[in-house]
């Protein structure tokens, strides 16, 4: 098993590789880490809904030791990572992170949740910040107005959603 440092460097040549064979590359492995994902979370999102997302989360929280914040209500489950232990990680590194790396995020986890019948807007804040959020809805027009308030204030480069192709 490879520790936690390594393996985040070692994701991150894997993006530099794929992003220099075109973003179909990246965009055909973000789909298969949904894949291999979805056998861990789909039931659970589906069955569950935002609860299942909250203990997925919660889990990963405690595992990988992250600073986030998240919660949920009737109408959203909303995710607020507060550093990255990932990310921090791999900008600690003179190899240098890969600039698209924040992407395998709402790459596999949009993919997982469309699939579960959710629309996800996934916010980067920045590419060189070890910080982002999520939220989940239940409707595409809940979705949208948050996609749009983000917006106001962000390039559309850092916002993700799993309803909108690029």
């Amino acid at each position: 098993m490879l520790p936690s440092d390594h393996f985040v460097k070692f994701y991150n040549e894997i993006f530099k590789y794929l992003e220099r064979k075109g973003p179909e590359e990246l965009d055909r492995y973000y789909e298969r880490v949904a894949e291999r994902q979805a056998f861990f979370t789909l039931d659970a999102f589906k069955r569950d809904g935002f609860k299942g997302m909250y203990d997925y989360w919660e889990r990963i929280r405690i595992e990988e030791n992250c600073d986030l914040a998240h919660g949920f209500d009737e109408n959203c489950y909303h995710l607020k990572m507060n550093v990255c232990p990932s990310l921090s990680k791999v900008t600690d590194n003179d190899a240098g992170h890969c600039r698209c790396y924040c992407d395998h995020c709402p790459g596999w986890v949009g993919r997982v949740l469309a699939r579960a019948g959710y629309f996800m807007v996934y916010d980067i804040v920045g590419r060189e910040s070890p910080e982002c959020g999520f939220w989940v809805f239940r409707t595409h027009e809940e979705a949208e107005l948050k996609r749009r308030e983000l917006l106001s204030s962000r390039d559309e480069n850092l916002v993700a959603t799993n309803y909108l192709k690029k």
